[in-house]
Order: structure tokens, then sequence, then C-alpha cells
């Protein structure tokens, strides 16, 4: 079976609220799952200790249990300290996409021609 830590949402339209759940990763996102070990809320200000909450004991047990956490849950994690940090990089975000490189090649070929007066 494999294991994931994840969010499960819950709330109401625009009003997201998460638990976060260790579950088998065969199962939906806001189905089965085994235990509930934290909450996130993403209304709250950032610095707010109500924001994320989690039971750290539990969340040592399953990543020991050799559970994955999601992206989201392993950032949370790096913040809390219980992962080491990754590198992540992302080479294509700095890359613009097709529509400005046709306009920056337009707007160069504007510049380097000759001012006709």
């Amino acid at each position: 079976m494999s294991m994931k830590i994840r969010l499960a949402r819950g709330g109401s339209k625009k009003r997201p609220h998460y638990s976060i759940v260790a579950t088998d990763s065969r199962n939906p996102r806001d189905g089965r799952f085994l235990e509930k070990l934290g909450t996130y809320n993403p209304l709250l200000a950032k610095d707010s200790e109500e924001r994320v909450k989690m039971n750290m004991e539990r969340v040592q047990y399953w990543l020991g249990q050799g559970a994955q956490p999601t992206d989201r849950i392993a950032r949370m994690l790096e913040a809390a300290g219980v992962l080491a940090k990754k590198t992540r990089s992302n080479p294509k975000s700095a890359v613009p996409g097709k529509r400005m490189t046709e306009l920056a090649a337009k707007k160069a070929a504007r510049s380097e021609a000759p001012a006709a007066e």
C-alpha cells in the first residue's frame, strides 16, 4: 500500500479549510483516510499559529512507516523543521511565453530601425 500524507479539502465554496491526513494514495482526495494528523486554514495570516496545526509525533510515525508527503505538506514540514530543506529549481518559470517573446522581438526591431523623419 503506497501511503501519502496530504490535504483533504473541507469548508464551503470560496472558504477552504483543509485536514492533513494519512491515507492510501489510491483513495480520493476527500475520501477515506486512516488518520487525521492536523489542519490547515489558508485564510489566516501567514504568521498565525492557527494556520497550520499538526500532531508532529504522528507525522513522524507515518513518515517512519514510509508515507510520502505531497509537495505542499513537504513545504509545511520543512518550515516546521521536520524535513530537510530541498533545493527546488524551475528554470522554465523565468522564460517568457510565446506572446511576450513575439512582442519583445517587435520592440527590438522597432528600436533598431532608423527613425524616419
